[in-house]
Parts: structure tokens; sequence; C-alpha cells
């Protein structure tokens, strides 16, 4: 019963952060415009699009688990907005995006570790090098 209480808080929650999520874009939409919006009409739009987000949340997880994976990937969202052309090619263009700082925040860690490890072996180098010369020493004062 207080797991049903808490289930119906976080979505009252999420439904309030809709809510006030398409008010703003409408205010913005109405100062650009001119057009006014009233709050019937944010209302509806505000549960149309909950409703949608709930629904498309279904339908990633069903991708996923039709994939045998618990995990949603980009390519199930880009399976989810294939209808949309102009959705599908923005979200391709994101993916691109992510993937090409992935890549380079994997170039940069690479290179750090490439570096720190060029760092030891020039530290072990040259400890070996002072041992050696420290021996040659050594043996040169024993002559």
């Amino acid at each position: 019963m207080e797991d049903d209480y808490e289930r119906l808080n976080h979505t009252q929650r999420l439904k309030a952060a809709v809510h006030y999520t398409v008010g703003q874009l409408c205010d913005e939409t109405s100062a650009d415009t001119g057009i006014e919006f009233n709050k019937q009409f944010v209302a509806a739009l505000a549960e149309l699009t909950f409703k949608q987000s709930e629904s498309f949340a279904i339908d990633l997880e069903l991708f996923a688990k039709h994939a045998k994976r618990a995990t949603i990937l980009p390519d199930d969202v880009k399976l989810l907005v294939r209808k949309s052309q102009s959705l599908h090619d923005h979200i391709k263009e994101k993916c691109s995006q992510q993937v090409s700082i992935s890549e380079e925040k994997r170039k940069e860690k690479k290179t750090k570790q490439t570096k720190k490890k060029q760092v030891n072996d020039n530290l072990i180098h040259n400890d070996i090098a002072k041992k050696m010369f420290s021996s040659y020493l050594f043996v040169l004062r024993q002559d």
C-alpha cells in the first residue's frame, strides 16, 4: 500500500514537471509569435505529452526486451522515431555527436595513460641508470 502511494506521488510529481515545462514552452512560443494559449489547452497538451512519453517508455522497454537486453540503446530510440523523418534525423545527429564526444574522451584518457606510462618508464630508466652508474663508480674505486 505504501509502495502504491509512493508510485502515485512520483507520477504526480512527474506530471507536474511536464505541465510546468509545457507551460514554459507555450509562454516562449506566445512571446515569439503573439499567439495566446489558454490554461485548458496547456493542461490538455501537458496530459497528451505525458501519455505519449509513457507510451514511448513502454515501447523502448519492449524493443530492448525483444533484443534480449536490459538496456535501452540509441538504436531502440531510432526505431521508435522511425516514422518521423525530422525527429529520426535529429536523433541520429545527436547520437553521432555523442559517439564523437565519447571517442574524444577515450583518446584523451589513452593519451593521459600513455604519458603517465612514459613518465613512469623514464623514472624507471633513470633509476636503473643511476644504479648502474653507482655500480660503475664503485667498481672504478675498487680498482
